[in-house]
C-alpha cells in the first residue's frame, strides 16, 4: 500500500523549503510514514539523475545530478514541457508518447531501461541508461512519471569500439577487398559518431590520393580530394606525426567543406608495420563538437585496422603478381595465358586469333656457357624485344625455359607472316650480354582459332609442334599448324586434348576379362582393361589412347584412375555376392618411378577395405629391364605389402632370365602371339612349355593370354599351364554383363566353359 499526498503547486512547479513541509508526500509502507522532507532529500542527494513529471507532463522534480547530465540549472526546466530535455528529433511527438501510455498502459520505455543519446546543452553528446516508472496517486485520476537516467557515456563508447575491432577482425578474415572492409568500417564509424562521415584513403604509386571508401562523404569533396597529389615533405611529416595528416585532407579544402555542411576533421596517417605511410582515415564532423576526445579516439582504434587491411590488400596483390606473371620477365605465365585464351574462346560470334609460340635456337648452349645469371639477363632482353613489337591488346606470355608466346586478335594469315618476319628479325640482333654478344635466332610456330582446335590445350600444342618442325627444317623459320609433315603429330595432340577432358569427365571405363584355372575350372581372377567412347571420336583402341597418354603425361593418372576403379568394383562384386578372387591391373613404367607408388596402393586398399591378396599389379618388360634404383625398391615395397606382381606379355622383349629371379614376381602372363599358331607351330609349343616349367620352378603363377579354340585349351592343359584367358571363355566384359556370366557358370559349376558364339 502506497499513500502518496502532493504538496501544494503554484504554476505547476514545486515550491522548495516551507512548502515541502507545509504539504507532506507521504509513503505509507506498514508504518512509519517517511515525511516528504526526508524523501526529497534523498532524491535531491541521488547520484542519478532523476526527473519528476506530472500529469501536464511538465517537470516538478530534477535534481542536482540531472542539473549536471543536462547542462541545464533547475530554474531553466522546472515547469518546462520534458520535451525539453530529450533529443531534438523526438521532441515533436513526445507528449504523444506519453499520453498514448497515460490511456493504455503500453509504452516502449515505461517500466523497462534503454540507452539514449542526447546533447547536453553545451553541445557534447551524452550517453545515457534511462528507465521510467509510472505513479498512480491514490483517490486521483492523475498520472506521474519518474525518469532516472544513469551516465553509461564511456561504456557504451568502450561496447562500440569492442564491435567495430570485431566488424573489422571479421571482415579481415572474410578475405575481402580493400575497399569492402572500407565500407563496413566507415558505415560503423557513421552511426557510432553523430555527424560523422569517415573516410578511407589510400596512395598510389605516384602518391596521388585515392578515395578508397566513404560512403557518406558529399560527392563534390571526393572529387576534390581524388587524385590529390601528396609531396615527399607531407609524407615524411605525416611518418612523424600521423595526426598532421589534416593539412592534406582538409586544411587546403576546409572552405569547400564548410559548404557541404562539413565543420570540422579528425584524421591520422595509417602507418604500416614497416613504417612507410600507406594511407590516411579521417572522419570529417557536421556537428561542432566541444570535445574531440571521442572522435580522436575512433580515429586513432581505426588506423591499424585500416593499416592491416591494406597490407592484406598488398599481400593479396602479390600473390596474385605471383601466381599469374613469370617473376623473371614479368609476363603472363602458362596457367594465366590459358585463362585468358579460354576466355576469348568463350566469346563466340566471329572471334578470331593466331597464336604464336616462340622458340629460342641453341639456348640450352647460351645457359651451360654463360650460366644462370647471364642466361636469365638474356631471357628478360628477349622478353623486352618482344614487348617491344606489340600492340596493347596483343597478349605475351612465357611458358617456362625460353618458349614465349603471343596471341595476336582478329589476325589474318597475311599478317600472321608479317608479324613472325618481324619477330624473328626482332629476337635476331645480337645481344650484348656481359662481355659477350650473342648471335641469336628463333623458330616461330603458329597457330590459329578456330581452325586449329577448340581450346587452349590444342592451340598451344599444335602450335609448339609446328616451332619443332620449323626447328628441324632450319634457323630463323616460322611453320604454321597444320603442315603436312605436322599432321600425324597434331592429330595425336589433338587425341591428347580429348583424352585430358574424358579423364576429367570420367568418360573412361574399365570392362574385366575372367581369367580361369586350368585344372579345377574355378575361376581364379579378372584382368582390368581401359575402354574409351568419345562422343564425336567413336571408340579408341587403347593401343592408340594409352601411347598418346603416355606422349602427353597423362599415363600416371590413367593407372590412378584404374587402380581406384578397379578397387571400387571389386567392393560392388562382394556386396552383390560375386566373388571373384582378385583384379589384375596394369600400370606403366612411369608408375615404378615414383616411390609414393606404394604408399597409394597401401592406402586404397585400406580405404576400400580390401586384403592385398585381392589385387595383382602388372608391368611391362620395359619395367623388368629398368635398372633403376627407384624402381626395383617400389617393385619390392609393392611385394612386401603382399600385392601380387604380374610380368605382362612376357617373351616379346628383351626378357632376361637373371632379372626374372632378382625381381619380386608372384605371376608370368605369356603373351597371345605365342598362342596364335599354337596347335601347328612346334616351336611355340616348345617356347610356352618352358617357360611354363620356369614359372613352376620359380614358385610363379603361369597365365597364357589370347586362348581362342578348344585344342589350343587342351593343349595348354597337358603342358599343365595354371590360368587361361581369352575369348575363348570369354571377351572384356562390363562389369554388369561380367556379374551375369559368373552366375551362369556358377551354376553350371565351371568356369572353364566355352562361350557360344
Amino acid at each position: 500500500m502506497v499513500n502518496v499526498s502532493l504538496p501544494a503547486r503554484s504554476g505547476n512547479v514545486i515550491s522548495h523549503g516551507a512548502a515541502y513541509r507545509a504539504n507532506v508526500l507521504e509513503f505509507t509502507v506498514d508504518q512509519p510514514k517517511i515525511s516528504a522532507d526526508v524523501l526529497l532529500s534523498a532524491m535531491e542527494q541521488a547520484i542519478d539523475p532523476m526527473v519528476v513529471i506530472d500529469e501536464h507532463n511538465c517537470i516538478i522534480f530534477f535534481n542536482a545530478a540531472a542539473e549536471r547530465i543536462w547542462g541545464l540549472s533547475r530554474a531553466q526546466v522546472m515547469g518546462q514541457n520534458v520535451s525539453c530535455l530529450v533529443p531534438q528529433a523526438d521532441r515533436a511527438q513526445h507528449d504523444s508518447y506519453i499520453n498514448r501510455n497515460r490511456e493504455t498502459g503500453i509504452g516502449r520505455i515505461v517500466g523497462t531501461s534503454r540507452e539514449v543519446e542526447f546533447r547536453r546543452a553545451n553541445g557534447e553528446y551524452v550517453c545515457g541508461e534511462l528507465s521510467i516508472s509510472r505513479v498512480q496517486l491514490d483517490e486521483t485520476d492523475g498520472i506521474y512519471y519518474i525518469a532516472v537516467m544513469k551516465d553509461v557515456t564511456e561504456q557504451s563508447r568502450q561496447r562500440k569500439i569492442l564491435i567495430l575491432q570485431n566488424d573489422v577482425l571479421q571482415a579481415l578474415a572474410s578475405d575481402l577487398s580493400v575497399q569492402e572492409v572500407g565500407d563496413q568500417l566507415c558505415r560503423r564509424v557513421d552511426g557510432f559518431v553523430p555527424g560523422g562521415v569517415a573516410a578511407l584513403m589510400t596512395f598510389d604509386e605516384a602518391r596521388k590520393v585515392v578515395v578508397t571508401s566513404s560512403p557518406g562523404m558529399p560527392a563534390r569533396y571526393r572529387s576534390a580530394l581524388d587524385s590529390m597529389q601528396v609531396t615527399p615533405e607531407q609524407i615524411e611529416a605525416m611518418r612523424h606525426d600521423p595526426g598532421c595528416s589534416n593539412t592534406v585532407v582538409w586544411d587546403g579544402y576546409s572552405s569547400l567543406a564548410r559548404s557541404l555542411g562539413l565543420v570540422g576533421c579528425r584524421s591520422s596517417a595509417i602507418i604500416s608495420r614497416s613504417g612507410q605511410v600507406v594511407g590516411i582515415f579521417a572522419l570529417y564532423l557536421r556537428d561542432d563538437e566541444p570535445s574531440q576526445v571521442w572522435p580522436e579516439r575512433v580515429v586513432s582504434t581505426c588506423m591499424p585496422f585500416c593499416a592491416l587491411a591494406i597490407e592484406q590488400n598488398e599481400t593479396r596483390q602479390h600473390i596474385a603478381q605471383l601466381s599469374n606473371f613469370d617473376s623473371l620477365t614479368g609476363l603472363l605465365n602458362r596457367t594465366s595465358l590459358h585463362n585468358i585464351i579460354e576466355r576469348l574462346i568463350m566469346r563466340g560470334g566471329d572471334s578470331q586469333f593466331s597464336l604464336f609460340m616462340v622458340d629460342i635456337d641453341r639456348f640450352r648452349d647460351i645457359n651451360d656457357a654463360l650460366g644462370h645469371v647471364n642466361a636469365d639477363r638474356f631471357l628478360i632482353e628477349i622478353g623486352r624485344r618482344i614487348r617491344a613489337l606489340v600492340n596493347d591488346e596483343y597478349i605475351v606470355s612465357r611458358s617456362g625455359g625460353d618458349e614465349f608466346i603471343i596471341v595476336v586478335p582478329d589476325c589474318s594469315h597475311q599478317r600472321a607472316e608479317q608479324f613472325a618476319e618481324k619477330l624473328i628479325n626482332s629476337i635476331a640482333k645480337p645481344l650484348q650480354v656481359g662481355e659477350n654478344t650473342l648471335s641469336i635466332s628463333c623458330c616461330v610456330g603458329i597457330s590459329t582459332f578456330p581452325e586449329n582446335g577448340p581450346d587452349s590445350e590444342s592451340l598451344l600444342s599444335l602450335a609448339d609442334a609446328a616451332a619443332r618442325q620449323a626447328k628441324e627444317d632450319g634457323r630463323g623459320l616460322y611453320r604454321f599448324a597444320g603442315h603436312e609433315k605436322n599432321q600425324v603429330a597434331q592429330e595425336r595432340l589433338m587425341l591428347g586434348s580429348a583424352l585430358r577432358d574424358s579423364l576429367a569427365k570420367g568418360m573412361l571405363n574399365l570392362h574385366y576379362q575372367p581369367q580361369v584355372e586350368t585344372m579345377t575350372g574355378g575361376l581364379y581372377g579378372v584382368e582390368a582393361l581401359s575402354r574409351w567412347h568419345h562422343p564425336t571420336l567413336g571408340n579408341i583402341y587403347p593401343s592408340r589412347f594409352i601411347a598418346v597418354a603416355e606422349d602427353t603425361g597423362q599415363i600416371e593418372a590413367i593407372g590412378r584412375w584404374s587402380l581406384q576403379e578397379a578397387c571400387g568394383q571389386m567392393v560392388k562384386w562382394d556386396r552383390d555376392g560375386v566373388h571373384v578372387p582378385t583384379v589384375a591391373v596394369n600400370l606403366s613404367a612411369v608408375h615404378f618411378r615414383n616411390r609414393a607408388l606404394p604408399e597409394y596402393i597401401a592406402n586404397l586398399l585400406k580405404h576400400h577395405n580390401l586384403t592385398p591378396d585381392r589385387l595383382t599389379v602388372e608391368i611391362t618388360e620395359s619395367v623388368m629391364m629398368d635398372n633403376s634404383t627407384d624402381t626395383e625398391d617400389v617393385l619390392h615395397a609393392i611385394r612386401r605389402l603382399d600385392v601380387g606382381l604380374s610380368m605382362d606379355d612376357f617373351g616379346t622383349g628383351y626378357s632376361s632370365l637373371s632379372r626374372l629371379t632378382r625381381l619380386p614376381l608372384t605371376e608370368i602372363k605369356i603373351d597371345r602371339s605365342f598362342i596364335n599358331d599354337f596347335e601347328q607351330d612346334t616351336n611355340a609349343q616348345a617356347v610356352t612349355m618352358a617357360v611354363i616349367g620356369i614359372g613352376s620352378r620359380l614358385g610363379m603363377t603361369v597365365v597364357t593370354e589370347g586362348v581362342e579354340t578348344e585344342q589350343q585349351w587342351r593343349l595348354l592343359e597337358e603342358l599343365h599351364c595354371d590360368v587361361m584367358q581369352g575369348y575363348l571363355f570369354a571377351k572384356p566384359l562390363p562389369p554388369a554383363e561380367l556379374e551375369k556370366w559368373f552366375r551362369e557358370r556358377q551354376e553350371q559349376g565351371s568356369f572353364l566353359i566355352p562361350t557360344k558364339v
